[in-house]
């Protein structure tokens, strides 16, 4: 598949994508779409993306080879994206950079950004921060139980957190309520999406600025072993670090690419946040992509262990990949991800995100089934340190 002719219109994958805005947006939506074809041709603003990603954040990250994981589970030689290692422990960092530097190109003052996991939160008040623009961070109250460690990380950075207590109080409420805010506030305030969801322009420009994970990670293994690897996989939920590890690999169809859901207690109960694998098509959040949905078109609430994977709906160019069969998507349920969560401490002295350990446990399966000379690559989207105080009393306390 050649990408240049897969995405021929505007805005869509396929037939997922699209602007399902109220008028209210528009021009902002417009705004921003001029303000980013312009900013991604003008050097000067490149330059200072990448001074900031290489100088600030500590790019490149490694590409690291998991020998012990390796031997542990036999068949594939393993390597881990290290993204973990990025300033403040996620990709996610990547993205809110450069949302930042164009919010200031912009002339606009205030940030506002959801967060699930509180890693986008993080990075959005850390930009905000370094780059002297107020932060107000939406975030579900249930998502701020589970990770009270991020929220006191934003108050600290500067940022206000605005505890979202409508539907499960998780991503998709504080998605929904930050776009109110921002509707009602447009003017001033620049809107960081944390994943490749959302009208047009978000889903693109999310994705090319995640797609360093992907550029490095080909630059890297070429040199460490001098071919493209067999396997990439990363974790799924809206999907950004996966649409940026993914990207540059779609045109080489020996490549093969794996998407990873949280199936949460499994796919065949009510709790899951498996979109892909259970979803139908829908309009969330002001895009055409899979949802978890019933028959009225209702969301269904999602559910997973990690925060940043509870999300009911799925970025339109992962739905596309699946519609087109370059990529596969594959659901991992909570007990398996904390298993690989404790495998990879374990053998590799790394403690992984919940979100992360969910493609180590699609690692877990598929890397004993295939022969010593296959090279699986897989992105280690964020460290674990916010994950620890869930994980201990998840286990009562006791490991």
């Amino acid at each position: 598949m050649n990408t240049e002719t897969a995405y021929k219109s505007k805005g869509r994958f396929g037939a997922h994508g699209g602007r399902y805005v109220p008028e209210t947006i528009v021009n902002a939506l417009d705004e921003l779409e001029k303000a980013y074809q312009e900013a991604i041709g003008d050097p000067a603003f490149l330059e200072e993306l990448q001074y900031l990603l290489r100088e600030y954040s500590g790019r490149p990250t490694p590409l690291y080879y998991a020998e012990r994981l390796t031997e542990k589970l036999g068949g594939a030689r393993i390597y881990l994206k290290r993204e973990d290692l990025n300033h403040t422990g996620a990709h996610k960092i990547n993205n809110a950079l450069a949302q930042g530097l164009l919010a200031k190109r912009m002339g606009k003052t205030e940030i506002i950004a959801e967060t699930g996991a509180g890693q986008h939160g993080v990075a959005s008040a850390t930009v905000a921060a370094r780059l002297g623009l107020s932060c107000k961070v939406y975030m579900g109250e249930e998502d701020m139980r589970r990770q009270q460690l991020n929220v006191f990380r934003m108050q600290l950075l500067g940022a206000e957190v605005v505890p979202v207590k409508s539907g499960t109080g998780t991503l998709k409420d504080a998605t929904s309520e930050a776009i109110r805010a921002w509707v009602s506030s447009v003017d001033r305030t620049f809107y960081v999406i944390g994943s490749v969801v959302g009208p047009y322009p978000y889903p693109q420009m999310v994705r090319d600025f995640q797609r360093v994970i992907g550029d490095e990670t080909r630059e890297q293994i070429m040199r460490m072993e001098e071919r493209l690897p067999d396997y990439v996989v990363a974790c799924v939920g809206g999907g950004s670090n996966a649409m940026g590890m993914f990207y540059p690999f779609l045109d080489d169809v020996d490549v093969k690419l794996i998407g990873v859901e949280a199936a949460g207690q499994g796919v065949d109960t009510d709790k899951h946040a498996a979109t892909i694998a259970k979803g139908s098509r829908g309009v969330l959040h002001g895009m055409m992509t899979y949802l978890l949905q019933d028959e009225n078109g209702q969301i269904i609430e999602p559910y997973s262990v990690s925060a940043g994977l509870d999300y009911p709906g799925v970025g339109p160019e992962h739905a596309y990949l699946h519609d087109s069969g370059r990529a596969a998507y594959h659901a991992v349920t909570d007990d398996e991800a904390l298993e690989a969560l404790r495998l990879l401490c374990t053998t590799e002295g790394i403690i992984p995100a919940l979100e992360s350990a969910h493609a180590i446990a699609e690692v877990v399966k598929l890397a004993p089934t295939v022969s010593a000379d296959t090279i699986l690559v897989v992105c280690l989207s964020g460290r674990g340190d916010k994950d620890v105080t869930q994980i201990y009393e998840r286990e009562g306390g006791a490991q």
